[in-house]
């Protein structure tokens, strides 16, 4: 986005992003990173059960269809549904650099307004590193991917150890996520990072 912050510019000794080699295969269905993600899990009755693919490179495409749970005015998605649809689609792509980020700033356009029942297609790519931070930009289109640009952010992850969950998380949670087979084997997948 040509309108975005500074603090979303990467800066002039920025890496190219490089996308681990035991990182999802192109085409491959990324799955849920939690059961109860508002984003992704499919636990959460009225979450936004995200779909998402990894891409080609350091980029990934995701799926999602507006139902009446997620409308704002009559008939529209809610502004906030779409940005966390956003935001969950960026943050996906840490899978392909095995890296565990959060995001540190989301700026969001709505360019367009998103019916219920519509689904958004989006685009999502990595397009710079630098140390801890993770410069990433989206676009979500209309009727198909290549219709008509919806809404569109850019954002800034910042790259954090698996243990700021533990600290800032609520311990029951955490302590069911952590004894759950899956979520541990996704958890030592980031243990060999590099």
């Amino acid at each position: 986005m040509s309108g975005s912050s500074a603090a979303l510019q990467p800066p002039a000794d920025a890496g190219k992003p490089i996308r681990h080699p035991d990182a999802p295969a192109p085409g491959e269905l990324l799955g849920a990173h939690y059961e109860h993600c508002f984003g992704c899990g499919p636990g959460q009755p009225h979450g936004l059960h995200l779909e998402v693919r990894a891409g080609e490179g350091v980029s990934l495409t995701a799926e999602f269809t507006v139902r009446p749970v997620h409308q704002g005015a009559p008939g529209l998605a809610h502004g906030g549904v779409l940005a966390a649809a956003l935001d969950e689609t960026l943050g996906s792509l840490n899978w392909l650099l095995r890296t565990i980020a959060v995001t540190g700033r989301l700026e969001t356009d709505f360019v367009r307004p998103v019916p219920v029942g519509a689904t958004l297609f989006f685009s999502a790519e990595v397009t710079a590193v630098a140390g801890r931070k993770i410069y990433c930009t989206a676009t979500g289109r209309v009727g198909g991917p290549d219709g008509p640009v919806a809404v569109r952010a850019d954002a800034l992850f910042i790259e954090v150890k698996v243990d700021h969950f533990i600290d800032h998380g609520r311990r029951e949670e955490i302590q069911a996520a952590m004894n759950d087979p899956d979520q541990i084997r996704r958890t030592r997948a980031f243990e060999v990072n590099p």
